[in-house]
């Protein structure tokens, strides 16, 4: 797992839309720590700090440690984010505690890798789809992945990889694998392009030619 993201937080007494539409003005974003045994709890971050954390894709997935006021810093992932429907403003954060011995059920984004070398790319003149671009897993917490990883090398033409081709680090479980075969969906695969149909028709009409040629 990579470097943990710090928030930084001050706690808020002053609560309800009113409140929230002041702070925002002043350049704040309301939140709410919760879960665990500890009461909720109602914060404020600084929306510029905040905003440019958010363009780290692992904040996302990532278990984050956050300082409120002098209160010692505590785990938490981030479960909800509401954003302005037009501006580029936090509207509010939803922050959820981390208990160390208990599972976490969450998605964390799927890397495709080799695709460069993908068979059904380079060798047959495919598209390489990416059917879905993250999972949702259960671990303990100190299991919890940045991302899962898919080889897609040997992937040929009009085939397809499914969640069971994950790489999946020892402690994490996919959870729609756990409901059964028939939930092993697909999450890559090679289709035929316009071009690649076009060559195997020529390849077709060349070798009926011969055929002809032959008789």
């Amino acid at each position: 797992m990579s470097d943990q993201i710090e928030l930084t937080a001050e706690p808020r007494t002053d609560l309800g839309k009113g409140a929230s539409r002041r702070l925002r003005k002043s350049g704040l974003v309301p939140a709410i720590i919760y879960g665990g045994e500890a009461k909720p709890v109602s914060v404020t971050l600084n929306h510029n700090t905040f905003i440019n954390q958010l363009d780290n894709d692992l904040i996302y997935t990532q278990i984050l440690s956050i300082k409120v006021g002098k209160e010692k810093k505590e785990e938490v992932i981030l479960r909800d984010l509401q954003r302005h429907p037009f501006k580029n403003l936090i509207m509010h954060a939803d922050l959820q505690r981390v208990n160390q011995k208990e599972k976490l059920h969450t998605s964390v984004p799927i890397h495709f890798i080799n695709e460069e070398i993908c068979h059904g790319v380079k060798m047959e003149g495919g598209l390489l789809n990416h059917l879905q671009s993250e999972v949702e897993i259960s671990c303990l917490p100190k299991d919890m992945p940045d991302f899962l990883e898919l080889d897609v090398a040997e992937l040929k033409l009009g085939e397809s990889l499914h969640l069971s081709d994950l790489k999946v680090p020892e402690g994490v479980e996919i959870i729609a694998l756990t409901h059964g075969e028939d939930h092993d969906t697909g999450v890559a695969a090679v289709h035929k392009t316009r071009e690649s149909s076009e060559t195997v028709d020529e390849a077709g009409e060349e070798a009926d030619s011969g055929d002809e040629a032959a008789e």
